[in-house]
């Protein structure tokens, strides 16, 4: 798994939390364990507070705040077999290829949202 510790304060990731219902919960920060942690304490997104995250599922840098804005959109838009695919990717493949296979246009199995996050 990516190393998820606060990076210097420009540094944005987005990630992928597992909750005890199953569903997956995607957001962006600076700061992925303080966020896991905040998310886990009942701070934070309504979504969580009724769902109780267990575990961080990954996380991928990002450029700058906007481009996790922009990635944490198109990954909210995704079914959930897709997300797992992504924890896959990002598990496995580097930072532009994940970024990569987000951007490629959706249909017969390919690629990530029906319209790239990466777009200008």
């Amino acid at each position: 798994m990516p190393d998820t510790r606060a990076a210097p304060a420009s540094q944005w990731f987005l990630y992928l939390l597992e909750c005890a219902d199953g569903s997956v919960y995607t957001g962006i920060t600076t700061d992925v364990e303080r966020r896991f942690e905040q998310h886990r304490n009942g701070i934070g997104a309504r979504y969580t507070r009724s769902r109780t995250p267990v575990a961080v599922m990954g996380s991928l840098p990002c450029a700058d705040r906007s481009e996790a804005s922009r990635l944490e959109a198109a990954v909210k838009r995704l079914r959930a077999e897709k997300k797992h695919e992504l924890v896959q990717r990002i598990r496995s493949s580097e930072p532009a290829a994940v970024l990569a296979w987000l951007a490629a246009p959706r249909g017969k199995g390919l690629g990530g949202p029906p319209d790239s996050p990466l777009d200008p």
